[in-house]
């Protein structure tokens, strides 16, 4: 299938955009989480933490009412046994860290095809980042390429559900039991997704989940992790609630990493995304609609390949059924120049002058960022100039991930228009779009 850039009708040659109006941000808030809000503000208290041990207290060291509520109804969701509610995702992923009691010395491999502080989280705690590749059909980590990356000093493994794509977890487990790592699921855009029956957050040690205002459910900011070990659990809390304060009148001894931030969650944020929640099976239902759509309508299309995770469903009903789900935080395809005919760079800036549809790449890959090249994050160069840290077995030089930097540079380009409240009509415009680009006799 040809592509034709120089027909007089295409916007970018000064023709009419297929469309005008303004694509719609992702609000998925109304009169629930209003009162939500409200009852929270009547209530008086709009945060009930204290960072001391307080056990003949119901609200104190383990939050107040909204808090605690959101917690319970998340474990109930998610078939989970023990929900950590966090200021932020990324707090997840520092305190998951520390809970497992990974730091100085140790190696993590991570992805290097998402966001930032995936990697940042082990080097908090003095551990070093070793990037392992990605699978071109998903964009999460390749088993095959994780083994690859484990060395004797290899202590965990931090896996993100890319997309909302389930990674490969069963492989993944497997080798985290082979060689005694633990393993930390990102889930951050990944609400509801399954593997093999089970929710994704639950499989490894620790799960972690955003509620950041970009994700599939939201509270502004906001994050919960999920485990089904009580200690997890709790040395979580440690470190969510100042727990070095918490740990001499507890009695607890293994205070290793246990560095008390403010991870707190409020309870507005909490109340909000309780009700979020709620609501989580019909947006998936309502995402999934428009994304089969659009991967129908991109079908006759061979220089696009819609990346996609597992899956056992053909039409959209009930998700809670499924046993393999993917919930597309956004929908990513890869790009074929050698198939197009045409570099993507090009095609795309002509797509997008028909009324913007896709951006280019997604994540540079995070080993280039300065912090690496450099191997400098805190004074004098810790933690890569910590004495056990010397002799790691990861470099960050281009060409280490060669499947995550082909597909960021050459291939990969996101829609993010499958969200709700756009709808099927917003869907036809994006293939519109695409079908003028192509040649017509």
């Amino acid at each position: 299938m040809k592509i034709d850039l120089k027909r007089a009708d295409l916007a970018i040659n000064g023709g009419k955009p297929v469309r005008s109006e303004a694509w719609l941000d992702n609000l998925s808030t109304g009169v629930e989480e209003k009162l939500a809000v409200l009852r929270t503000i009547d209530s008086g208290y709009l945060s009930l933490f204290e960072g001391s041990h307080t056990p003949d207290k119901p609200f104190s060291f383990k939050g107040g009412p909204e808090v605690q509520g959101l917690e319970e109804e998340w474990c109930a969701f998610y078939g989970c046994k023990y929900a950590i509610s966090m200021n932020s995702a990324t707090s997840g992923l520092y305190a998951a860290v520390g809970a497992l009691e990974l730091g100085y010395g140790d190696e993590v491999i991570v992805s290097p095809y998402t966001m930032t502080a995936c990697a940042m989280a082990p080097m908090i705690y003095g551990a070093i980042p070793v990037f392992a590749d990605i699978d071109p059909e998903t964009g999460c980590l390749d088993p095959n390429c994780i083994e690859k990356r484990i060395s004797p000093r290899t202590r965990g493994i931090l896996v993100v559900h890319q997309f909302g794509f389930p990674a490969d977890m069963d492989k993944i487990m497997l080798l985290a039991e082979k060689h005694k790592l633990k393993v930390i699921e990102d889930c951050a855009q990944a609400h509801g997704s399954k593997y093999k029956g089970r929710h994704v957050g639950g499989i490894g040690h620790i799960g972690v989940f955003s509620l950041n205002v970009n994700k599939t459910i939201q509270s502004g900011e906001g994050g919960v992790c999920v485990t089904n070990d009580a200690e997890l659990s709790y040395r979580l809390e440690l470190i969510r609630n100042h727990g070095e304060a918490v740990v001499g009148p507890a009695g607890y001894k293994n205070i290793v990493n246990i560095a008390g931030f403010n991870y707190r969650m409020t309870e507005i944020s909490a109340a909000i995304a309780r009700e979020q929640l709620k609501k989580l099976p019909s947006i998936n239902r309502k995402r999934l609609e428009l994304v089969e759509q659009l991967k129908e309508g991109l079908t006759p299309f061979d220089f696009f390949k819609p990346l996609q995770g597992p899956r056992d469903y053909k039409t959209i009903r009930n998700t809670n059924n499924l046993t393999n789900f993917s919930s597309y935080y956004i929908f990513p395809i890869r790009f074929v120049p050698d198939v197009a005919g045409i570099d993507r760079n090009t095609f795309i800036t002509a797509l997008n002058a028909e009324g913007p549809i896709f951006y280019q790449g997604y994540s540079e890959p995070l080993y280039l960022q300065p912090v690496y090249q450099y191997r400098n994050l805190f004074k004098h160069g810790y933690p890569f100039t910590a004495p056990p840290n010397l002799n790691t077995t990861q470099d960050y030089e281009k060409g280490i991930c060669p499947v995550a930097e082909k597909m960021h540079f050459e291939q990969i380009v996101i829609n993010e228009h499958v969200r709700y409240p756009h709808t099927s009509k917003d869907i036809k415009d994006i293939i519109l779009a695409v079908e003028k680009l192509l040649y017509r006799d």
